[in-house]
């Protein structure tokens, strides 16, 4: 299993490189960085200033160049780069936002997979029941909402909960509380708090494709001639459900969660943006806004990484749900 790992760690480098080259191709049709910061400045910025801006970001070097050396410093030095910000290093502030996406993003998958294999296994052993109809029609009415609109009706409603209330009861900005009070119990209630509802928001919709998968994959194995042959053994419902038929229909779900990851770190861009998270979402739409380069290919190998790690990850579960899986 650890040569397996290895070998695919390896594997997955050249495809980095191809993307990191392709979004920096992409980074040099959006203009010049430093123009685009100074322009419609009143008074103009000295051009001395300007052309310093230029060297620092190594833009009067030839593209190849920059590249190069970008990548040289990457590998060698752990360096991502100049940022168009002066004061800001990219490597700093993607180590604090990728801790910030992550706990958004583990806690929501999670949660959508328990809420997916729960309403799909249900729903399969109850086909055509009103518990069936009412996960199918909650499901439809979630894959038809697009992602913002989710965040925006949770964030209204949890304002209209508040002053209702009286009192903060949901939060529904930042990630923590500017100022709370001195404990850790204190820091991971509040915490905990903020994490409500963006982690909602971006497992509601990914929940609702994933259980609708659930369903069938459930139908297809209870519908099986050995889930009939172990039923005709006289083994207990509950074995048969839970040991024989979920265990084999989780190996297609645990792919479809694998292949997911970048659909649902694309949904935390969006919700970050709605809850005003200072995650790798927040920072992807700031970097664009101001043709960071650097930060792009930054966040892009972070989140290229997590989806590769990601995938690593069902692979070896494939082996422990099928024991007839091996990968030596």
């Amino acid at each position: 299993m650890l040569a397996y790992s290895i070998r695919r760690i390896l594997v997955a480098i050249p495809v980095l490189l191809a993307a990191s080259v392709i979004v920096f191709t992409l980074t040099l049709f959006t203009g010049d960085p430093v123009e685009e910061k100074y322009a419609g400045r009143n008074p103009p910025v000295p051009q001395q200033t300007i052309d310093n801006e230029k060297e620092r970001l190594h833009l009067n070097d030839p593209i190849v160049v920059q590249y190069g050396n970008w990548l040289k410093n990457l590998t060698l030095h752990g360096d991502f780069g100049p940022s168009i910000t002066a004061t800001t290093n990219i490597g700093d502030e993607l180590l604090r936002r990728t801790l910030v996406t992550l706990r958004l993003v583990i806690v929501a998958m999670f949660l959508a997979l328990i809420l997916a294999i729960l309403s799909g296994v249900l729903s399969a052993t109850r086909q055509y029941s009103w518990l069936d109809y009412t996960f199918t029609f909650l499901g439809f009415i979630f894959l038809a909402m697009p992602p913002f609109w989710t965040a925006v009706l949770l964030k209204q409603a949890a304002l209209t909960i508040n002053e209702t209330t009286g009192q903060r009861t949901l939060y529904t900005i930042g990630a923590r509380s500017d100022s709370t009070h001195p404990g850790t119990w204190n820091a991971i209630t509040d915490t905990a708090g903020h994490l409500i509802l963006p982690t909602l928001s971006l497992a509601l919709i990914t929940y609702a494709a994933w259980s609708r998968f659930q369903r069938s994959s459930m139908l297809e194995v209870l519908g099986s001639d050995y889930i009939r042959l172990a039923r005709a053994k006289g083994l207990p419902p509950r074995r048969v459900l839970l040991h024989h038929a979920l265990r084999t229909a989780l190996i297609p779900m645990t792919t479809v969660s694998a292949l997911a990851i970048a659909a649902v770190l694309g949904g935390a861009v969006v919700t970050e943006t709605v809850f005003e998270w200072q995650g790798l979402g927040r920072y992807l739409i700031e970097s664009i806004t101001t043709r960071d380069r650097y930060a792009i290919l930054g966040i892009l190998l972070v989140t290229g990484f997590i989806v590769i790690i990601g995938n690593l990850t069902a692979d070896i579960l494939y082996g422990i749900l099928d024991p007839r899986i091996r990968y030596e």
